[in-house]
């Protein structure tokens, strides 16, 4: 598949998909919105596709929006930030997060703005020892965006949160690690082979059954104990139903590795 901004691979039932204006550090602009769009649809509709892997091109994963895509001279209109999250961002991170196939996120140098919210919408995050996060809206008289305001409280706490987005400085991989940011932070040489090994990993498991345990885990922030125990109640009559539960179950029983067919 040919994109102009991006590059996309599928192996082993994996789509590693990278983000590549490197010149750029693979900031955002109009034509990379538009081809992730059609990236993630692939992503969504190909049932080869059981994982997907997401990085970034040379010394970047993503540096979020590009800024020099935006006209904010002052004689110029003001520009609709809102309109773009509408169209542009909100729908990348509800992609991401309701993907029903896992979302390896391999973060191999800076993260910053809507680049680190949207590395963090994903659901196992391993970053390069060199790699850095910065929440850096507050420099430029913007709030956290892509479901940054979301996502951190939750993933950090709320002292950590609003410090880590009032004061933009940048947070280690390591110190991202050790706060529960992120999964795992990893030596720069072994990023992408760890990353590459747990996604073909993901990609031969019960792939329906990743997806509703991705739904379950969504839900329960929103939920009380007693409404979570009836979305349990309602994902496990589903995953019930798979072939890859009966799978899993007769290897089990057999002493055999399973083989699963993500349905």
């Amino acid at each position: 598949m040919s994109y102009q901004t991006l590059q996309f691979d599928l192996s082993d039932g994996v789509a590693t998909l990278t983000l590549n204006r490197p010149d750029k550090l693979n900031s955002f602009n109009a034509e990379m919105h538009e081809e992730m769009r059609d990236a993630m649809k692939t992503v969504e509709r190909n049932d080869e596709i059981r994982c997907l892997l997401l990085t970034g091109a040379g010394r970047a994963f993503c540096a979020g929006q590009d800024l020099g895509d935006r006209d904010v001279s002052p004689d110029a209109e003001p520009p609709d930030l809102g309109d773009s999250l509408e169209r542009n961002y909100n729908p990348l991170i509800r992609r991401i997060t309701g993907l029903e196939k896992p979302v390896v996120c391999a973060v191999n140098g800076v993260a910053a703005g809507a680049g680190a919210n949207l590395a963090l919408a994903c659901d196992i995050v391993l970053a390069a020892q060199s790699a850095t996060f910065i929440q850096s809206f507050s420099r430029i008289g913007l709030v956290p965006d892509s479901g940054g305001s979301w996502l951190l409280p939750r993933l950090v706490g709320r002292a950590r949160a609003l410090a880590i987005t009032l004061l933009a400085e940048k947070v280690s991989a390591q110190q991202a690690a050790d706060w529960g940011m992120i999964w795992k932070a990893l030596g720069d040489e072994e990023l992408m082979p760890q990353a590459i090994k747990l996604s073909q990993q993901l990609a031969r498991q019960p792939t329906r059954g990743l997806g509703y345990l991705k739904r379950c885990m969504q839900l329960s922030s929103e939920n009380d104990l007693d409404r979570q125990l009836d979305v349990e109640r309602d994902l496990q009559r589903l995953a019930g139903r798979t072939d890859d539960y009966r799978e899993g179950v007769a290897a089990f029983l057999q002493k055999r590795e399973p083989r699963f067919t993500g349905k």
